[in-house]
């Protein structure tokens, strides 16, 4: 990790939201400028349900190759599965924090769900894993 006097400044305004195309074929996904900010030591970004209707294979048992993952829900519901944890159905103001390599898959999501999350590294990796034992 980079240390903070590296960091830059940032501030990204909502007038000037671009939403891309991301992991998830089912979101859309807004960046906050932290990558860049922060010399890649962490990303942000709002994450929200489009209307594309498709599985995408995040519904799988997957991990993300992270030191930190933090996710808290701006709006809407989501289900998710957690190793050791059971399924978990996080709703607007909840926050999660996903302890590194957890195996998850989502289960459901409304169609109003929106979350921003906080990963570190900001350039993680996504693998698809067996189910837990």
């Amino acid at each position: 990790m980079s240390s903070p006097d590296k960091w830059s400044f940032v501030l990204s305004r909502a007038d000037d939201a671009a939403w891309s195309t991301g992991l998830r074929k089912i979101f859309d996904y807004r960046d906050l400028g932290i990558k860049d900010g922060t010399n890649g030591d962490f990303v942000a970004h709002v994450i929200r349900r489009n209307q594309t209707e498709a599985a995408d294979g995040v519904q799988s048992w997957h991990v993300h190759d992270c030191d930190f993952q933090l996710v808290y829900v701006l709006n809407g519901w989501a289900t998710f599965e957690y190793e050791g944890q059971g399924e978990r159905t996080i709703r607007k103001g909840d926050t999660v924090l996903q302890v590194p390599l957890i195996k998850h898959r989502e289960i459901a999501c409304s169609d109003d769900f929106e979350v921003l999350e906080i990963v570190s590294p900001a350039n993680f990796a996504t693998r698809l894993v067996d189910p837990p034992a």
